[in-house]
């Protein structure tokens, strides 16, 4: 999603010194602000639907408007800072990018931590605004919490709230990879991711509130404490292992889709020797041509016309060749020999 827009990020550096994209503080921000904005209104829909118990006598309604508000609240991010970053505002969808190789390992580390403090300022947030109502009581109502056991309205088990979370963020991250590749309509990619994730917060709010992104579940639970904090490692552990899963997935269906490399990535450029071990000297020409240098030649081919010939004493070129003027037979220049 996010590539290095600047030239010196292509150029070799001595000493694999990491050359940082000029925009990154740019991107870093839109994370941080998209995922703030995506805990806040989610979680804040969530903890009026669940803790004030505003789903009325249908606790369908409360979960069709929780898993909708997430959905809306990413289609409008996505539109809005998708030209930006990318618009991960997850660090599930960063890990599924990265291992494609769509994004750099330092905009990767950049990324997971401002959706992580990003994910734990929108909670704040939110707690600020819900302590203006008298009727909120932090350690009884929460803030939207992820949870198992007694804090699942089905009384999951930590188990099965693991392979929920698993599953579901494998398929949401495999969707955003697919909505975001180049054979994709980007103009329908926001309304694709946005489906997708409300889709997936439907199924899993009845289940476990339906984290399917580490940021969401770290800002609520670390704001509300409690079990919610001593459950937090399963929302931060299973919706990774669901990334890796889509990724693996995708790059099964789509061999060749690994997104355009990333300069300056070392071994995650297309120069790197694990990828030209097996590439053919046509996918050598074409990447050579992709980054303005000469494609190598193969050894003993003919040079193209009207380009400079191997230099005197060159290999594979006879002694005493260099500067003589072609000659006929027996060695005598054309025409005859000269003064004959």
């Amino acid at each position: 999603m996010a590539l290095r827009s600047t030239a010196e990020a292509g150029q070799p550096r001595a000493n694999h010194t990491v050359t940082l994209d000029a925009a990154l503080g740019r991107k870093v921000a839109a994370e941080f602000l998209g995922t703030a904005l995506l805990v806040f209104f989610g979680a804040g829909v969530a903890t009026v639907s669940f803790g004030f118990r505003a789903y009325g006598s249908s606790v369908a309604a409360g979960v069709l408007l929780t898993g909708l508000t997430f959905g809306l609240v990413a289609l409008a991010l996505v539109a809005l800072l998708g030209p930006i970053s990318g618009c991960h505002i997850n660090p599930a969808v960063t890990l599924g990018a990265f291992l494609n190789r769509r994004i750099s390992i330092v905009d990767t580390v950049a990324y997971w931590i401002a959706q992580l403090i990003g994910g734990l300022m929108g909670a704040l947030l939110l707690l600020w605004v819900l302590h203006a109502s008298p009727f909120y009581t932090r350690s009884r109502i929460g803030l939207g919490a992820n949870g198992y056991g007694r804090l699942s309205l089905l009384h999951v088990s930590g188990s099965g709230a693991f392979l929920t979370e698993v599953v579901l963020t494998a398929v949401f991250v495999l969707v955003v990879l697919g909505a975001t590749s180049k054979e994709a309509s980007k103009p329908v990619a926001a309304i694709v991711i946005g489906l997708s994730l409300g889709l997936g917060n439907i199924f899993g709010l009845p289940i476990d509130g339906a984290s399917l992104n580490p940021a969401r579940s770290l800002g609520p639970a670390v704001v509300v404490g409690g079990v919610a904090l001593g459950q937090l490692w399963l929302f931060l552990i299973a919706p990774m292992i669901g990334a890796v899963l889509a990724a693996g997935v995708y790059l099964l269906f789509h061999p060749r889709a690994t997104g355009s490399p990333v300069p300056g990535t070392g071994d995650l450029s297309a120069r790197s020797s694990l990828t030209m071990s097996g590439a053919d000297e046509a996918e050598v020409r074409r990447a050579a041509a992709a980054e303005g240098s000469p494609a190598p030649r193969p050894t003993g081919s003919v040079p193209p016309p009207g380009s400079a010939g191997p230099p005197p004493g060159a290999a594979g070129q006879p002694p005493g060749a260099a500067g003589q003027p072609p000659t006929g037979s027996g060695g005598s220049p054309p025409g005859g020999a000269v003064g004959s």
